[in-house]
């Protein structure tokens, strides 16, 4: 009698890159291994318009890789899209970001946490890997919280613990999405230049009765994107402030507006103006203390 053989759970890696070769490598080469022998792990990547032999690399790295070009503007949200639409058949869909490195286990965690989230009845569930920063350890990404019932587009991280914890949205450095999400959310919001399309995903999914869950402790480390020098930077002039807010990585209205529309409720108008009006006061009043040769704080 042929001895019986476990189903193996297959789970499509969705990645989003440009020009960051090394940490595309090293994020590829956590991957190695990870699962199981329980677990079939296939990668698409959405190279967009890498000048620096980053599809090459990942080749040489994962082969089989599925490598998708892009043309240099398509950014997260869009090139994590045309990702998800070339995935074909699978279990799982597994966010990564290029820049994360996995600690071993971490996809068997967050598969773990998902299947036993099942077993309770919280089947159709996303599971969160929250990561730290390399160098502190502090939790850079993760679940997050809206602030309050009177902030609702303005969030709060939520820090993972020794038992799975829910929270309403996440960052999308790490996420674990079942088929069955999926087929009830659909896939990443391609309207959105950058930003936002994971919160806007989380929000939606808690909208159709999915929940949202940190796996626990730390599944890897990530570090934050630094703010020196992008649109929140007060050093900088108020032109180059507007300039970087209106671009695909700051809060480009047309992607703040479509957010806000959906996630804040009848008071969006107020909420879609309020960081532009803010950006213009601080600049203003931070003109006004450089012509008296102040300095904040």
């Amino acid at each position: 009698m042929g001895r019986s053989t476990a189903p193996v759970t297959r789970v499509v890696v969705l990645i989003a890159c440009h020009n960051r070769r090394e940490s595309t490598v090293r994020c590829l080469r956590s991957l190695i291994g990870q699962g199981g022998p329980e677990v079939s792990v296939s990668v698409v990547l959405t190279d967009d318009g890498s000048t620096d032999g980053t599809a090459r690399a990942a080749r040489e790295v994962w082969p089989g890789i599925r490598v998708l070009q892009g043309n240099g503007r398509l950014f997260w949200a869009k090139a994590m899209a045309l990702a998800a639409s070339a995935a074909g058949d699978y279990d799982y869909l597994l966010w990564l970001n290029d820049d994360v490195l996995l600690d071993p286990g971490a996809l068997s965690q967050l598969l773990e946490t998902h299947r036993s989230l099942s077993r309770s009845e919280a089947g159709n569930s996303i599971a969160v890997g929250a990561l730290r920063d390399p160098r502190t350890g502090a939790v850079t990404y993760s679940g997050m919280h809206r602030r309050s019932c009177l902030r609702p587009v303005s969030f709060t991280k939520v820090a993972p613990a020794g038992r799975p914890v829910q929270a309403e949205t996440m960052n999308g450095n790490l996420v674990l999405i079942p088929r069955s999400v999926v087929k009830r959310v659909g896939e990443i919001d391609a309207d959105f230049s950058h930003g936002l399309a994971d919160f806007d995903y989380g929000l939606r999914a808690g909208y159709l009765g999915c929940a949202i869950w940190i796996v626990p402790g730390t599944l890897g480390t990530c570090p934050r994107n630094p703010t020196e020098g992008d649109w929140t930077d007060p050093a900088l002039s108020l032109r180059k402030r507007l300039r970087l807010m209106c671009a695909p990585k700051g809060l480009p209205p047309a992607s703040w507006l479509r957010f806000t529309r959906r996630h804040a409720g009848p008071m969006w108008p107020v909420w879609f103006v309020s960081p532009y009006v803010r950006l213009f006061a601080t600049g203003g009043l931070d003109r006004v203390r450089r012509g008296f040769g102040c300095r904040a704080g």
